[in-house]
């Protein structure tokens, strides 16, 4: 058992074929691309504002994303050393520009863990106070501290990244090197459209446990919108790896996905879609 996922057993025997004949993630990426409406997104966010409520494009998508995961847990699935585990948690990881104490700009990736209880507000807090405490110029997150002291020697990083790599395959490798690790996550995903920048199909990572890349390009004019109008989407780039679900399981995922997104109100309470328990009155 590995301390991050369960490997899932009782599969077809077709599911369980898949990684032995796409033994590598990049064998197994299919892309798609969709559409977020731009307009209705951006009027939600600001009547949240005006209510004095933040939330950015990346939470909500976030958000719609990880309930759409609870409801279809398959994506949150990973392929190590040609076995299918069930993540044992949920996260996502993002890449953020941040500013040397030289002026130059930098990078660094952040990786959030959410719960079932979260909703569109915990998220969009989550993920300011992460950019917040990490976009200092003097700051380095404990990824950023690992990367250093894997290069501070030279020839060193390839050998720590080599045993990672391999501890990571027979699932020895320790949970605070996972946790700290990016590209250990159920979710990568990247705001192009914060750089002005049209939307890729970015890779998943051969190293760790990627399984879906959602990218975000800068918003479009809607080509299926009627003549004169200025409405406009957000097109998506979306890699994923087709060896941990079917794609009956991917359909009814994105469907979710989309439907969610249509109607972001419906994130506003725990995503797990249970109800909050009231609080017991004290007894006298």
């Amino acid at each position: 058992m590995r301390p991050d996922g369960t490997r899932v057993k009782g599969l077809s025997p077709i599911v369980q074929a898949l990684p032995y004949v796409m033994p590598r993630r990049f064998d197994a990426q299919n892309w798609a691309s969709d559409t977020v409406d731009e307009d209705l997104l951006k009027t939600y966010i600001r009547r949240k504002r005006r209510e004095g409520m933040s939330v950015t494009h990346m939470s909500v998508l976030v958000a719609a994303y990880y309930k759409a995961a609870l409801e279809n847990p398959k994506v949150n699935y990973f392929v190590m050393n040609r076995k299918i585990y069930k993540r044992n948690h949920f996260c996502f990881s993002f890449v953020i520009l941040k500013t040397r104490a030289d002026g130059t700009p930098d990078e660094t990736t952040l990786k959030i863990f959410l719960q079932p209880e979260d909703t569109v507000f915990t998220i969009s807090r989550k993920i300011k106070e992460h950019i917040d405490r990490n976009s200092v110029a003097v700051h380095n997150n404990n990824t950023d501290k690992f990367a250093n002291f894997a290069f501070a020697v030279p020839g060193l990083a390839r050998f720590v990244f080599w045993l990672a790599y391999h501890l990571d395959q027979y699932g020895l490798l320790p949970r605070k090197i996972i946790d700290l690790s990016p590209f250990h996550t159920s979710l990568f995903i990247t705001n192009l459209a914060s750089i002005n920048t049209s939307y890729i199909f970015h890779h998943c990572y051969e190293f760790g446990t990627t399984s879906v890349f959602v990218c975000m390009g800068k918003p479009v004019p809607d080509p299926m919108a009627v003549p004169g109008s200025r409405k406009k989407h957000m097109p998506l780039g979306v890699v994923m790896d087709e060896r941990i679900a079917t794609g009956i399981e991917y359909s009814r995922f994105f469907a979710a996905f989309s439907r969610y997104l249509k109607n972001p109100e419906s994130l506003e309470t725990r995503l797990d879609g249970r109800e909050e328990k009231p609080l017991l009155a004290a007894r006298a």
